[in-house]
This record gives C-alpha cells, structure tokens and sequence, in this order.
C-alpha cells in the first residue's frame, strides 16, 4: 500500500466536534485480481445518517468493513473523528498499525451485521454484557445497569435470560444492536441488518434504528429499505461498480435520481 487520522441516552454519544465524522478518501479494494473499490469519496457529518444503496455486488458491504479495518484498504486513507484508521503516517508514507491498536480504535466503532452472531451459550443479558468486561474491564454493576437500560430501550427488558434460540430474529437483532451500543461508540455501521428477517419482523428493527437516529447517533447504513431511507436518512450514496454513482438528499434522489444507473436500479426495488 502506497497511499491513502454519559449520553442522555443509553447508547447514544455526546456530539464530536465540528470537523466530518467519517471521511474517505480515494479508498481502493481489491480481492485478487478483482477490484471491489475504486476510489470511493465520502464525507459523513457528526449526527447524519447516511444511507449506501446499489445491487448486490457494487461493493457498500466491502466498504462498510474497511472503516473499522475489517477489511485493509489497498490505497486511500479513511478517518472516523478525525483519526486516520488502521494505519499511522510517517513521512508522508501510511504504516499499518498493531492489531491491538486496531482493536483500540474498533471500540469506537458499533457494528450490526446482517446475521446477528450471538453467543448462543449465553443470555441476551449476558451477550450485552460481554465486551465491556472482557474489552474495557469495566465494572460489573456498571455494565449490567447499561445493559438492561440497553435491552429496555430497544424492548426487550422482558427477554434479558433469555437465549438466542428462545429469540425471534428480529429480537435477536435487537439484541446484536444493545451489544454495540454497550461499547458507546461514536459511530454505528449497520450491514442490511433486516436482510435475514422475515418481512413481519423488519419494522422492529427499523424502529429501533430510527430512535438512534432521531437521538444524534452517527449511521452508516447498507439497506435495500427504501423506506428507511426516505424518512430517516440524512444522505443517500447510491454505489455501483465500486464507485460513487449519485449522492444527494434520499428524498431528491429516490424522487428524481439523475444517473441512468440509479433510475434502472431504483425503478427495480420501488
């Protein structure tokens, strides 16, 4: 690589500064020989919800991993409040940081996939619970009183001994969500977290993610809900090919898109 730094609510920051909450740069991926990301330009404001859309395969989910480092970008650099992720700049040359260090600067980043991937050996209590004594060796009292006010805010203060398999799964989602919220991360990225849902049980969710957003949490948002999009998104990205296609307003864009590619897409999911 030769290119590229208490809430009012459970769950939900106080605001960062003044300066973009994410912003990429240039970022490419490759996989092999196939390129997913081709320079992808994005900014996100501190509180804005951003919603990627495009076809399976145009590369948001890929983008979505490379801003906690999930996934190493192969040129371009990201931040997310102003630190540039996964790597340190020397010299003008970009070196890539200790695992532990990228550990570090994931706590600071909630992440909510499209499979919930609970610890089915434990309680929806205990999965909450988890990371900020393991991670942080924080105080058990203190992390069970976030725990449950979590649960209960994302209703579900009835199913906390309850097991993933004793779930629907769109409670369990809910639960996978609380579990990212007990880190109190500044940034939340949600990867088509209703995706695996059956269509009875999306609205839940959605529901709960629209709480966040009317609290001032920062999302990044893969969906296919347009919906969703519509009514809470701050900013539409519509991703194709691994580049940027259109970007504005979801509700200008969903309305009147101006890219030939986004009005196919979007005449295919409306």
């Amino acid at each position: 690589m030769t290119q590229a730094s208490v809430p009012a609510q459970a769950g939900v920051p106080a605001q960062a500064g003044a300066g973009p909450m994410v912003r990429a740069e240039q970022v490419h991926k490759s996989f092999g020989s196939i390129e997913v990301l081709k320079g992808i330009d994005l900014e996100v404001r501190a509180g804005e919800v951003c919603c990627l859309l495009g076809p399976s395969g145009s590369g948001k989910s890929t983008f979505l991993r490379c801003i906690n480092h999930l996934e190493k970008i192969n040129a371009g650099r990201i931040w997310v409040d102003g630190d540039l992720i996964g790597y340190r700049e020397r010299g003008g040359k970009l070196h890539e940081m200790r695992e532990k260090e990228v550990a570090a600067q994931r706590q600071a980043i909630g992440m909510v996939f499209q499979r919930f991937n609970l610890f089915p050996h434990k309680t929806a209590l205990e999965n909450v619970t988890e990371a900020p004594l393991l991670v942080r060796r924080e105080k058990r009292a203190e992390v069970r009183d976030r725990a449950v006010a979590l649960l209960e805010r994302v209703g579900l203060g009835d199913k906390m001994s309850n097991y993933p398999s004793q779930l629907s799964g769109g409670q369990q989602q809910r639960v996978a969500i609380a579990r990212a919220l007990a880190m109190q991360p500044k940034l939340m990225l949600f990867d088509e977290p209703t995706s695996a849902l059956d269509p009875e049980l999306v609205g839940e969710v959605l529901d709960v993610m629209k709480d966040l957003a009317r609290d001032g949490m920062t999302m990044i948002v893969v969906t296919h809900e347009i919906g969703f999009a519509r009514e809470v998104g701050d900013s539409l990205v519509f991703i194709d090919g691994g580049v940027v296609v259109e970007h504005g307003n979801p509700r200008e864009v969903i309305a009147n898109p101006q890219h030939d590619r986004t009005k196919a897409f979007l005449a295919k999911v409306l």
